[in-house]
């Protein structure tokens, strides 16, 4: 099982590599804001003249962003306690030091796409173009909630408890991940040109 796991996320991370690789190479154009260049132009230009543009939902989740942050901030403080309590840094918890060492990698992926630009977003931000691949909004929400669930289920007596924690937690991913990629803008859109309400005769 162990085995198994290690190469699906083996194979995720060789698909990401690709992709990362390809977005830069394949139907290149400059459709961006300011002539910037957008890889899959034309896939990406269709979706985005097919959503548009919803700032609210953006500023939403842009907020909501510093959720995961401060499930990073709270396990730091765990572990830093657990540290001085008994003494050594060995001491501390397995599970958080292996916590601690994720994140690291995390934030080290999250400072090298702000610094290597892979694509920019669609529209201007307060007047600037900003990175938008991979999102770094999306990165720590896929990223910190799960592994904070995963210490929850563990530190959490309660069967109950543990359940409503796994409910919210994947309840907040779906939906940040479904704000960023603006999905609600496209099953609104499917329905105006697909479905039809019954007209109604007043007499």
């Amino acid at each position: 099982m162990k085995k198994r796991k290690f190469c699906i996320a083996l194979g995720l991370l060789a698909a990401f590599a690709l992709w990362t690789i390809a977005i830069q190479w394949i139907d290149v154009q400059s459709i961006g804001p300011r002539g910037s260049a957008v890889g899959f132009a034309t896939l990406n230009g269709f979706v985005h003249n097919l959503t548009g543009t919803h700032m609210t939902l953006y500023v939403i989740t842009d907020w909501l962003g510093l959720v995961p942050v401060a499930f990073g901030f709270g396990f730091a403080a765990l572990g830093l306690a657990q540290w001085i309590k008994r003494k050594s840094m060995l001491k501390v918890d397995g599970s958080i030091l292996i916590l601690g060492g994720f994140y690291i990698v995390t934030l080290a992926a999250y400072l090298f796409f702000e610094s290597y630009v892979v694509n920019y977003r669609p529209v201007l931000i307060e007047g600037y173009l900003e990175a938008s691949y991979p999102s770094s909004t999306t990165l720590l929400v896929l990223c910190m909630m799960p592994t904070a669930g995963m210490q929850l289920q563990g530190r959490i007596k309660s069967h109950a408890l543990r359940k409503v924690v796994t409910v919210a937690i994947t309840a907040f991913i779906v939906f940040m991940i479904a704000g960023r990629l603006e999905m609600y803008a496209v099953v609104i859109i499917f329905m105006k040109t697909f479905w039809t309400p019954n007209k109604t005769t007043t007499i």
